[in-house]
């Protein structure tokens, strides 16, 4: 039924069009974009702390998008694939090496203000130096690991 979107969307096309994303929501409600603070506010909206509800509806749309964009494609499926990671590691080894990269990736966003998203887009957007400088932390310590997991597995992963 997709049949006439190309699979991935063009950079020249999607780019431009979370940049509008990004400026017209902070253009219209002075408010940034960022998934790590709807997964904030979610966890405050269980603890019964006042949020900003439209950040609920940012992270439910996101999964609720991606479901209907399955079902209208035909493809509704859920797995849990891992790639080469999973083929290269056990599958304790598999589920430590998940838990500390998550528990990583949320200190580091707490840390930091917001995650690679919010920075990439929002930070940087609104030329904010801190944002700069994680995004280049990102992309360098990113090329950093690929080039280590080359060395360390060989080129298997």
């Amino acid at each position: 039924m997709l049949d006439w979107m190309p699979v991935p969307l063009p950079w020249y096309l999607v780019g431009p069009l979370m940049g509008l994303t990004v400026a017209g929501l902070y253009a219209i409600t002075n408010k940034h974009l960022g998934v790590s603070g709807a997964y904030v506010q979610a966890v405050d909206f269980a603890r019964g702390r006042p949020i900003e509800r439209w950040r609920l509806w940012l992270l439910g749309g996101t999964f609720l998008g991606a479901a209907a964009v399955a079902l209208v494609a035909g493809s509704p499926q859920a797995g849990w694939g891992y790639g080469a990671l999973g083929e290269y590691l056990s599958f304790p080894a598999l589920v430590a090496t998940l838990f500390v990269g998550s528990v990583l990736i949320g200190f580091g966003a707490r840390w930091a203000g917001a995650c690679t998203s919010g920075h990439g887009l929002t930070g940087c957007s609104t030329r904010s130096r801190g944002s700069f400088v994680a995004v280049v932390t990102f992309m360098v310590t990113a090329v950093a690991v690929t080039f280590l997991l080359h060395a360390v597995t060989g080129g298997a992963l």
